[in-house]
């Protein structure tokens, strides 16, 4: 059954990216990016009918992952000025590459196949019941695609139309986006060393980096993003306004997945109110004892 739901998804995200690509060959908006964004939303949109077709939106779940590089790949394709650096690209696509791989190989450690949706779907769809099509299309898959794709947007700034050397800027926030995935890394493979355990099942994960935030993977996930806004100052410190991409995607973890996940471990976990109390969300307290 697995392997079964392994190739469905295969074929699910075959499908997507080549009709993503043949979106972006076939239309032209006028800008570059609205290419891209049509193309991701066409891509989403696959993904969607075959969730819809075996009932399983954690179809989707991958599709965050998997989508920066293709998009990235596709920008040094478009590149619109003769300017242009290995040097720089591989800079930013390193710690990209190393995120997608890392991301998606965790998805998949821990999928159990089309037969399961994640509970905070089905929480969705108990809430707003007569409405399961709309949120399932709306809020599961398009709206994480709209956030992605919005925080995608600083690389066109990056690559597309950077024209500067390769400058400090450059290398900086090529580290700094390293560091972002291997918190996020470290910080996974604690977790999952931890529920190896069965007796901790009702435990709540309070050893390593979960000792001094809550959630240091979802800190490791948003400072990805802000490292990816970063590289685009390298092309004018006057982009410094599209901060708004990640700050899009630090609210969403604020006010959506941050609270979803503190309610089911309250749900599942006695000790979990005690570990709130004394335990920040994201930014780490190294003065917990």
């Amino acid at each position: 059954m697995y392997l079964k739901s392994l190739s469905i998804c295969f074929i699910a995200y075959f499908f997507s990216i080549l009709l993503g690509y043949f979106s972006l060959v076939t239309f032209n908006l006028g800008h570059l990016w609205l290419d891209i964004l049509l193309a991701h939303i066409v891509s989403t949109v696959v993904i969607f009918i075959f969730s819809s077709v075996y009932k399983c939106s954690s179809l989707y779940d991958p599709f965050w992952s998997v989508i920066p590089l293709p998009i990235f790949i596709f920008l040094i394709l478009s590149t619109q000025t003769n300017e242009t650096s290995v040097l720089r690209f591989m800079l930013i696509g390193v710690p990209i590459t190393y995120y997608v791989i890392r991301l998606t190989w965790n998805w998949l450690k821990t999928w159990p196949g089309l037969e399961k949706e994640d509970f905070r779907y089905l929480n969705l769809y108990e809430t707003f019941r007569n409405f399961k099509w709309f949120i399932n299309f709306f809020g599961i898959h398009l709206f994480p695609t709209l956030i992605v794709n919005l925080c995608l947007f600083p690389l066109y700034y990056a690559i597309t139309i950077n024209d500067q050397p390769v400058s400090f800027i450059d290398w900086f926030f090529c580290i700094f986006t390293i560091l972002a995935v291997v918190l996020e890394h470290v910080s996974d493979e604690q977790m999952h060393a931890f529920k190896k355990d069965k007796s901790n099942n009702s435990v709540t994960m309070n050893k390593g980096l979960w000792k001094y935030s809550r959630h240091p993977n979802y800190l490791g996930e948003i400072l990805f993003w802000f490292g990816l806004f970063g590289f685009s100052l390298s092309q004018s410190l006057g982009n410094f306004w599209l901060i708004i991409c990640p700050l899009s995607m630090l609210a969403m973890f604020i006010f959506a997945s941050i609270p979803m996940m503190d309610n089911r471990s309250l749900e599942k976990r006695p000790d979990y109110e005690e570990y709130m109390k004394n335990t920040p969300a994201l930014i780490p307290n190294f003065f917990i004892k």
